[in-house]
């Protein structure tokens, strides 16, 4: 792993884009289930559109590209709400923590709910309604682990395990992913990543709700409960890969390699191969202050987008920022991050805010401070 270089790695990934590309079937479109596993819940990826698998880092790094966990520090424990659609019900809750293990690696879980609210029951007898509401939930319960192999080469795995269930019926499965984040350069200011997700089990719903009683052949005096099978059916499976850039706008003010930079400007492109919706290509910019205030925003393009046969109700534009703060030079850093997305009417557009808590490992002291 440590004698790869930048060509190697962006030749692999190109192969791995135009495989998957050509592999893909358009006709299949719309016709996988478990589609909350392309929803990022976190407040800065989404300030990027999920676009950011190049740069991703700690606990985020789930909902993206699971190799960028590697970079905890030391803990990072975050909680996100999502108003998904502003005006309708339609929620997302979230909560995970990363780990760093020493030379071991980085852990982390990550658990999402959807929620729909209350939606009326209908049936043969009451099409209008009338009698009594559901609630439909959506839980996914994801497990990573990523390693430093190098100082360059950063790769994780996960599994998600993905649950849909309203009273009378449920269905359930397990989605795997794996991604890979190369970092060079002077001050390690490029980057590329590259991830493959969702592949997983087929799901297939059941529970009393596939049940009904009908009559009995004729002359029969009783009633038989018949089930109806439903058809099974896939994960969002999809590939992304990506690439940014940043650059140091104080850089030649700064006094050796140990000072640090005040002004940082990433620009990164991203494309994304999907198997059953539109791919994705795009691109955006954050630019950080003293990593205090970051600012955030891009355009993610699909076939159709904002004409008369979108199949999207996003308008592709994207923006968010982070404040974060730390307690002297060891203590924890509290980030408060947040994005919107405009969509097209009637729809209010998709609204997301997350905290986060990252401790640091302790530094070793030095003679002169013993």
């Amino acid at each position: 792993m440590k004698n790869f270089s930048p060509k190697a790695v962006l030749t692999i990934g190109a192969l791995g884009v135009s495989m998957f590309a050509f592999a893909g079937n358009k006709d299949r479109t719309g016709q996988a289930g478990a589609t909350e596993l392309l929803v990022n819940p976190w407040g800065q990826g989404t300030g990027l559109f999920g676009m950011n698998v190049s740069g991703v880092k700690g606990l985020e790094a789930m909902k993206c590209n699971v190799a960028g966990m590697a970079f905890t520090d030391n803990m990072e424990i975050g909680v996100s709400h999502t108003i998904y659609l502003a005006g309708s019900q339609v929620g997302v809750n979230n909560i995970g923590l990363s780990k760093k293990l020493g030379n071991v690696g980085a852990i982390g879980v990550n658990i999402m709910s959807m929620n729909f609210g209350s939606i009326a029951i209908t049936d043969d007898n009451n099409p209008e309604g009338g009698v009594g509401d559901f609630k439909p939930a959506f839980y996914n319960i994801e497990l990573g682990y990523a390693k430093d192999f190098s100082n360059s080469i950063h790769a994780g795995v996960g599994v998600t395990l993905v649950t849909e269930q309203i009273t009378d019926a449920k269905a359930t499965g397990a989605a795997f992913e794996a991604g890979v984040q190369y970092v060079t350069g002077k001050r390690d200011n490029f980057h590329f990543g590259i991830t493959l997700r969702n592949i997983g089990t087929n799901m297939r719903f059941s529970g009393p709700g596939f049940s009904i009683n009908g009559d009995a052949p004729e002359n029969a005096n009783y009633q038989l409960n018949r089930s109806i099978p439903s058809e099974k059916f896939e994960m969002p499976t999809y590939l992304a890969m990506g690439a940014s850039y940043d650059f140091f706008l104080d850089e030649n003010h700064l006094n050796g390699e140990n000072d640090k930079p005040k002004h940082r400007l990433s620009v990164l492109v991203n494309f994304t191969s999907n198997s059953f919706i539109n791919d994705y290509i795009g691109g955006g910019l954050e630019y950080s202050f003293k990593d205090m205030l970051m600012l955030r925003g891009g355009y993610r393009y699909e076939k159709g987008i904002g004409g008369d046969n979108s199949v999207t109700m996003y308008t592709g534009i994207c923006a968010g920022a982070t404040i974060q703060h730390g307690i002297g030079d060891s203590g924890p850093i509290f980030a408060l991050d947040y994005s919107y997305r405009p969509t097209q009417h009637p729809a209010n557009g998709v609204h997301t805010i997350s905290l986060r808590l990252m401790t640091r490992q302790r530094k070793a002291k030095t003679e002169d401070e013993e």
